[in-house]
């Protein structure tokens, strides 16, 4: 089906709006309790607000928000306002990997190109203050799309179209700002060679997460060494864009607000972003290890499939591409690199946390549907190349399907 196609089959789904509770308070996405390791000093922080000229009025309620698996979140409510906190998880040796500083200055380069970014409040480098390097911005009060939208939230077929086409627009928004004529942009990243530093950093980077009970991805390694394309162009890029990191309107929940967690954000490849981004997009025809592990509601009706979101970025951005797969396996190896190197620390005792143990599953799924689209690639190069043997023809179109 078209992206023309999809549009209008959306368009004629459903005509009711969506069904919104009376109260949008209940559709906000909300912190809750701090854990209790993670406990944060309050006092300091006000105290240290206030010294920064900072208006806040009255002794903060410190909850945490649970999301992420990266920097730690807090909101401070005030008596006047609520602010967002964010800094690194205690005990972190790799600066580099938690850099608040880095992730403080992007935000406030951005902020006047790109409207979705929060507003920067305040950035604290002296770590007598509670101990590390942090950060403090404004709340974006709205609805986190996480694995499934809110209960009190419906939206029909064209709505959640409309949603998930202005999710992708928010990315390519991102991928248009004119970076160079903002020094404070140009620093971000190496530029040409993305693509390549990328595929290397990865290779080194899964081989050393590897542990006995997960595949060696020795073909998808060595087939995107061998498929590796030069950039198509050099743009700010996310690098973590999922629909749990963009914050919706309460008041008109299709539409995007803000763009949290750019910790990740560089300069690169916009297609290697892109990439990236489908490997989080789980269909409801997708495997069930796949699907029990998603975590944005890219299965419901009305979302674009992974092909279709392809077909809408490259139409409304004019870019190109001869080898659409090498994105698409890049972003799972990738993906599988992120989730092992998670699980390493799982199965080396150096975490208890649950919610790792299954992880070298997820590592399994993710390979076999990157060899899948490895052999969908390859096939279809075989055919169009005219020297395919008559009698395995008939397979090699099978693949392709």
């Amino acid at each position: 089906m078209s992206i023309d196609q999809l549009n209008s089959t959306a368009n004629d789904a459903d005509s009711t709006s969506a069904i919104i509770d009376s109260d949008t308070d209940t559709l906000i996405d909300k912190p809750t309790k701090v854990r209790e390791t993670e406990t944060l000093d309050a006092k300091a922080v006000t105290q240290w607000l206030k010294s920064q000229n900072v208006d806040i009025q009255g002794t903060p309620e410190v909850t945490q928000f649970s999301g992420g698996a990266s920097n730690w979140t807090y909101c401070l409510h005030y008596d006047n306002r609520d602010l967002i906190l964010r800094r690194p998880p205690s005990g972190t040796k790799a600066k580099s990997a938690h850099d608040m500083v880095r992730e403080f200055n992007i935000q406030q380069a951005l902020k006047e190109d790109y409207p979705y970014v929060p507003e920067m409040i305040a950035l604290c480098t002296d770590e007598s203050v509670i101990g590390c390097d942090f950060y403090v911005m404004e709340r974006l009060l709205g609805i986190i799309p996480r694995a499934n939208l809110p209960k009190q939230l419906s939206l029909n077929t064209s709505e959640i179209h409309t949603l998930c086409t202005n999710v992708i627009d928010a990315l390519i928004e991102l991928h248009q700002i004119d970076y160079a004529s903002n020094s404070q942009l140009t620093g971000i990243g190496k530029g040409e060679g993305y693509c390549e530093r990328q595929v290397m950093g990865w290779d080194k980077r899964y081989k050393k997460a590897k542990t006995p009970n997960v595949p060696s991805f020795f073909i998808v390694r060595q087939w995107l060494k061998r498929n590796l394309p030069k950039d198509t162009r050099t743009c700010v890029i996310h690098n973590d864009w999922r629909f749990d990191n963009v914050v919706l309107d309460p008041k008109n929940p299709t539409s995007v607000i803000g763009v949290l967690d750019w910790e990740m954000a560089t300069l690169g490849d916009p297609l290697m972003d892109l990439g990236s981004a489908l490997a989080y997009w789980v269909q409801k025809d997708d495997n069930i290890i796949m699907r029990q592990s998603r975590r944005q509601p890219t299965h419901l009706k009305g979302m674009m499939s992974r092909e279709q979101v392809v077909e809408y970025y490259l139409q409304k951005t004019g870019l190109s591409t001869e080898n659409w797969a090498f994105y698409e396996v890049f972003g799972l190896f990738r993906l599988a690199g992120i989730a092992q190197q998670i699980y390493y620390r799982y199965y080396n005792k150096q975490t208890n946390n649950p919610a790792f143990k299954s992880f070298w599953i997820i590592t399994h799924a993710i390979n076999a549907r990157a060899l899948k689209l490895i052999a969908k690639h390859e096939a279809s190069r075989l055919i169009d190349s005219g020297k395919l043997p008559t009698s395995v023809q008939s397979l090699a179109q099978r693949l392709v399907k």
